[in-house]
């Protein structure tokens, strides 16, 4: 059989069923063919993948290299790669960073002031604490709480009760009371123990007048303090007219030296019974020191009469001696001519006429 497939359809009038039979031929010729004769009619057989694969080329070991080469190591000397830039974001992806909220970051760490770093707890119990700010101008930086004082000999003096107040001024009360107040202590046979807090922080204006100026408590820059407590009981009360004159004298030189504004009894009726200390900044170090050291109260209040003396004479000489006196000046009254009370009027005397008061 030596016909194509074309021959085969033209005779037949196959045109209707070659998509149905098409497979079919093709298997049935190539079978029938001899695969010499089958490798002539490869293409027009293969018609649907269905033929014999075709047989690959054979592989001569000469043409393989027995080594492959490598590239050649890159020269220390060569110039380094330089980093491509980056590809520019498209602007829709810039717009879209621009408007996504930025995330929050965490505050950078404060760093401690000097006075912060100066004022160690070997001269005062005073941690630090937020900064305040509160209505007004109210509040400060670089705040503390004075729980206790340390002396030299590792004593405490503690803050009743505790004071907030700022760096710069907790460390002035510290020093005036390690260098000041514990030698006046010493100097009475005791030590301090506690320290009478009247007032420190607080959002106020001058003596809690409404519409005042803001106090220097409200910038935490003021103590009020009443007295001191030693370690044998005894209270010195620094407005205590019972105190000796001198001791209050010396607690008035030692605050007046150290703080801008020292007020106490005398200054006004608001500070009677305790002493305000601050450090308020004034022009050209300008400083207040207004505290009236009294004197102490008498014993007994000089309400009676003082006693008689025991070098008078007794009261019925001193009687009798006032009658003979009487009638001595009676006597006198008589030879000057003056009339008597039982002597008529005008008897040896020119009648006078009355004195008229005049008109003004």
């Amino acid at each position: 059989m030596n016909f194509s497939l074309p021959d085969f359809c033209r005779k037949w009038s196959c045109r209707g069923y070659m998509s149905a039979g098409a497979a079919m031929v093709t298997v049935a010729l190539g079978l029938s063919l001899a695969p010499a004769e089958a490798r002539k009619y490869a293409a027009p057989l293969d018609l649907f993948g269905f033929g014999l694969p075709r047989p690959r080329g054979t592989v001569h070991p000469a043409r393989i290299p027995a080594k492959i080469p490598l590239p050649r190591p890159r020269p220390e000397d060569a110039p380094k790669e330089v980093a491509k830039p980056a590809p520019e974001r498209p602007a829709v992806e810039e717009k879209l960073a621009a408007d996504k909220p930025a995330e929050p970051t965490a505050p950078p760490a404060k760093q401690a002031s000097a006075c912060r770093l100066a004022l160690t707890e070997e001269i005062a119990i005073a941690p630090s604490v937020p900064d305040i700010h509160g209505p007004g101008s109210c509040g400060g930086q670089d705040l503390v709480r004075l729980e206790a004082i340390v002396l030299p000999d590792k004593r405490k003096v503690q803050v009743k009760p505790a004071a907030i107040l700022r760096c710069g001024m907790a460390s002035a009360i510290a020093n005036w009371v390690r260098s000041d107040m514990a030698p006046l202590a010493a100097s009475l046979g005791s030590t301090i123990s506690d320290l009478d807090n009247f007032d420190s922080f607080e959002c106020r204006g001058r003596n809690r007048i409404v519409g005042a100026m803001l106090s220097e408590h409200g910038r935490a820059n003021a103590l009020d303090v009443r007295a001191f407590k030693l370690a044998n009981g005894q209270s010195i009360g620094l407005t205590d007219r019972t105190v000796p004159r001198e001791l209050r004298e010396r607690v008035l030189h030692s605050v007046c030296a150290r703080f801008s504004t020292v007020l106490g009894p005398g200054s006004d009726w608001y500070h009677e019974d305790h002493i305000h200390l601050d450090l308020m900044q004034r022009r050209n170090d300008y400083r207040i020191c207004q505290w009236n050291v009294w004197d102490p109260l008498p014993q007994v209040a000089p309400l009676l009469p003082t006693e008689r003396p025991e070098e008078a004479p007794p009261r019925e000489v001193a009687a009798k001696s006032g009658e003979t006196n009487e009638g001595a000046e009676q006597g006198d009254a008589a030879k000057s001519g003056t009339p008597q009370p039982d002597e008529p009027a005008g008897a040896g005397q020119t009648p006078r006429k009355p004195a008229t008061k005049k008109r003004r």
